[in-house]
């Protein structure tokens, strides 16, 4: 083949490349998915002219039942996308209550994200596309034209575990141009999570932001720690690597992680400006993040004023072999004699650990300890967790 129509052939297939390449980021460009209509409801599409069928999981669908180690619980079920003919399939929603939603897609079995809908979020290691639909209480979930606090990642020593950690810290807005002092909320996450979850999947930096711009909350510093003690950092994010998350990472629940707590406080007191006493302390978790809450105020008896309990894990284990769970009833008893502002607890009524908190508030109730009770629909849920930090950010530090 001569040199010139081997130079024209090179160019006519990369003119045709060209043209592919071109045709293919138009028409992906043309997808709009999701797309919110004025009603609340949503349309969602993929492209996949190939696919055989074309499905979509996510918490906005009726529920199922789901058999997990814990037993029977609920979760996302799926509806069946339609197919055109130009080979975008597609979904309706039914008007949707305002929240922020996650979902997936799945085609000819294969569950993945929408490639038309960048914006992610992971829980434990599963990764979902997200969105937020309406006003009312998923504005606490947006960014809005309101001042805002920053967000850090921080690493502290932790004698306590015998190595640097880190953690996230929220500061409320105007904290870097004043000389003011803040007190300190400890938000504490649940089995699967880490430092990360609380910022990304509860959205706290956005609903704080929301609540101090409108005076419903306290400026307040937010420390969110990571609560595995075999980790220095979010898998990604710390020494060993790259590396699949696990729900329940060993010696997570055995009391280490609470014993050392007072190594984080240290180094917060130390390391920002606060109001280091008692009465402006609060601390609150979800399931084994409430877990480490009840032990964690309990063992430091006088160092918190309020506690918050979201969907608390609440339950016997075998590895809670720690002395901080010892002498239960008599720390409990310690805890309540040295007051306390506000002790709250919150469930869902589908929760799989709700029998377990209504025995845990049977106990309280039998020695006299107060406390406020919030019951809400729905289940074990990044949904509910979201709506308690609401509820629970505006009666800190009154």
């Amino acid at each position: 083949m001569k040199k010139h129509n081997l130079i024209n052939l090179l160019l006519l297939f990369l003119i045709a490349f060209s043209a592919q390449a071109q045709e293919a980021l138009f028409r992906a460009q043309q997808i709009v998915s999701p797309e919110i209509h004025d009603d609340q409801s949503v349309t969602f599409r993929v492209f996949a002219p190939d696919a055989k069928s074309v499905q979509i999981t996510g918490d906005f669908l009726p529920t199922v039942k789901m058999e997990t180690q814990f037993g029977p619980m609920d979760g996302p079920g799926k509806a069946d996308l339609v197919k055109g003919e130009n080979g975008v399939w597609e979904y309706k929603s039914a008007p949707l209550s305002p929240e922020l939603y996650g979902y997936s897609i799945i085609v000819d079995g294969f569950t993945t994200t929408d490639p038309n809908n960048p914006f992610l979020i992971r829980d434990v290691a599963s990764v979902t596309n997200i969105l937020i639909v309406g006003a009312g209480q998923a504005d606490y979930y947006r960014v809005k034209d309101v001042p805002h606090g920053t967000v850090a990642r921080r690493w502290y020593d932790s004698p306590g575990l015998g190595m640097d950690r880190r953690l996230t810290v929220y500061t409320p807005p105007g904290y870097e141009t004043s000389n003011e002092k803040y007190p300190v909320l400890y938000l504490l996450h649940g089995a699967g999570g880490d430092e990360e979850a609380w910022i990304a999947l509860g959205r706290t930096a956005q609903i704080l932001d929301n609540l101090i711009a409108q005076g419903k909350a306290k400026p307040m510093i937010v420390v969110m720690p990571n609560g595995n003690v075999i980790q220095d950092a979010a898998p990604g994010e710390g020494k060993d690597g790259f590396y699949k998350p696990v729900f329940m990472a060993p010696r997570t629940m055995d009391g280490g992680y609470e014993a050392a707590f007072m190594d984080i406080i240290k180094f917060v007191e130390s390391s920002y400006r606060v109001k280091a006493d008692k009465s402006n302390r609060a601390i609150a978790g979800l399931s084994m993040g409430g877990f480490h809450t009840l032990h964690i105020s309990r063992y430091f008896p006088n160092t918190f004023d309020y506690m918050g309990l979201f969907s608390a894990a609440i339950m016997p284990r075998e590895d809670a072999t720690g002395k901080v769970y010892s002498d239960f009833d008599n720390t409990l008893t310690a805890q309540m004699k040295n007051g306390y502002k506000l002790y709250w607890i919150a469930i869902g009524k589908t929760d799989f650990l709700y029998k377990a908190n209504v025995e845990y508030r049977e106990k309280l109730d039998k020695m006299g300890m107060k406390y406020d009770y919030v019951e809400s629909e729905g289940g074990h849920t990044w949904r509910n967790w979201r709506v308690y930090l609401t509820q629970f950010a505006p009666q800190l530090f009154k």
